[in-house]
């Protein structure tokens, strides 16, 4: 059987002393004994004397107290290293916070940019179609209302869409602008490149046509038309009748045809021969009849030439007209005296501002020289027609055919020019 080679503990263990002898302590009792003085009795402490009956400590042996107070400070320290850890600083939370800021900030950007291009492309397609669809000259501008745009494009639903258009032409006058406000706009088609058209819940607006525009246009006798209230205005020209410059004026009242179109009707004509007289062509009715009659400086000029007042009193007719009795003309013209006394009077002057000289000068084309009037324009007043003046005046519009189910409402007259309502309900464009 082999040898088992020495183990260096069992010669360790013989060269050491023996160990000492390990008393067993007494038992304690259940019930310490109070000593009777304890303030006098002697402090538990490692020099207790013979008479100690608390059991001994084991030499090495740690304590349990010290033990966990070393492994509580312990969990302390490492508790507050995790707290420092996971708590920043207020500067790196501010540094945080600025981050995120300036990253939502940009998103949103970004966004924002999106849907205004989109917004600006569908303008500008709708800008082209409308000028396709409905021949315009000028561009018209298309404002699409409310944000976000992707999404009311997504849901085919607009809220609402401005459109303005420049200057349309309607038959003799061009319009100045059409502005119309469409809401609740419903898109036709597929998205997003197959959109074929949108149906206008309601649209409404108006159409003006400047008074600028009628004068530039109208303008072959150089008239200016101006507000009167209501719904009338006022033209003011000049027209050249016989070598003469002659001041024309007219009103106009405005009346809508059928809902799709706007004419007038012109009455309240007279062209004035400044400081000489004034020339109504009359009208249809029976109460408008043509006259010439003398202004009021025309008046007293005659009244002041005893040769003038003379050729006048030469003709009954207008003797009579004037309401002078036969004996103050015969009078009158037997004395010059008499003669200026009669022709001073106010009531000479105010029948001659109100004598109608038309039926008179007809039989007496002499008297005109007399009077300073130039017989050749008499000859072409008189030839000048009630219809051939209003034409000069008369103007109307007509919406396009492509707009005919547009409707016309209430008319008004402004200081830059007329304005007319727009409506419509259910209005399809496109396919």
């Amino acid at each position: 059987m082999p040898l088992r080679p020495p183990n260096p503990y069992d010669e360790l263990a013989q060269l050491a002393g023996p160990e000492p002898p390990y008393d067993e302590p007494d038992e304690p009792p259940l019930i310490p004994s109070i000593p009777a003085d304890p303030i006098a009795a002697p402090s538990a402490g490692p020099s207790a004397g013979p008479g100690d009956n608390r059991p001994s400590v084991p030499p090495g042996h740690r304590r349990a107290g010290r033990r966990g107070s070393r492994r509580g400070s312990t969990k302390r320290r490492a508790r507050r290293r995790t707290r420092q850890r996971w708590t920043p600083s207020p500067l790196r939370l501010l540094r945080r916070v600025v981050k995120l800021l300036l990253f939502v900030t940009a998103g949103a950007a970004l966004l924002f940019l999106a849907d205004r291009c989109a917004a600006m492309y569908a303008e500008k397609k709708a800008q082209q179609q409308l000028q396709h669809t409905l021949r315009l000259t000028a561009e018209p501008q298309v404002d699409i209302k409310g944000f976000p745009f992707l999404t009311q494009v997504a849901a085919k639903r607009l809220d609402r869409v401005d459109v303005t258009v420049p200057h349309v032409a309607a038959d003799r006058v061009t319009l100045a602008r059409v502005r119309a406000s469409a809401r609740d706009i419903r898109l036709t088609g597929s998205l997003p490149t197959a959109i074929r058209g949108a149906v206008i819940g309601d649209l409404s607006g108006e159409v003006l046509l400047a008074f600028a525009d009628m004068d530039r246009e109208l303008g072959a006798s150089q008239v200016r038309f101006r507000d009167l209230g209501g719904d009338s205005i006022g033209a003011l020209g000049r027209l050249n009748v016989a070598g003469q410059e002659l001041v024309v004026r007219a009103q106009a009242h405005l009346r809508r045809d059928g809902g799709h179109a706007i004419t007038t009707e012109i009455d309240g004509m007279s062209l004035d021969l400044p400081h000489v007289a004034t020339y109504r062509p009359g009208g249809q009715g029976p109460d408008d009849r043509r006259s010439l009659v003398l202004h009021r400086e025309a008046a007293e000029r005659i009244a002041k030439d005893a040769a003038r007042v003379k050729a006048l009193f030469s003709v009954p007719a207008i003797v009579e007209r004037l309401g002078v009795p036969e004996e103050a003309v015969e009078a009158a013209l037997g004395s010059e005296e008499r003669l200026r006394e009669v022709a001073g009077t106010p009531r000479f002057l105010d029948g001659l501002t109100r004598l109608n000289l038309v039926d008179v000068l007809v039989d007496h084309p002499w008297l005109l020289e007399k009077l300073g009037i130039d017989p050749g324009l008499l000859t072409a007043l008189t030839r000048l027609q009630p219809p051939e003046l209003a034409d000069r005046f008369s103007f109307s519009f007509r919406m396009p055919p492509e707009a005919e189910r547009l409707r016309l409402r209430a008319l008004s007259v402004g200081a830059d020019g007329i304005r007319a309502e727009l409506s419509a309900t259910g209005l399809a464009v496109g396919k």
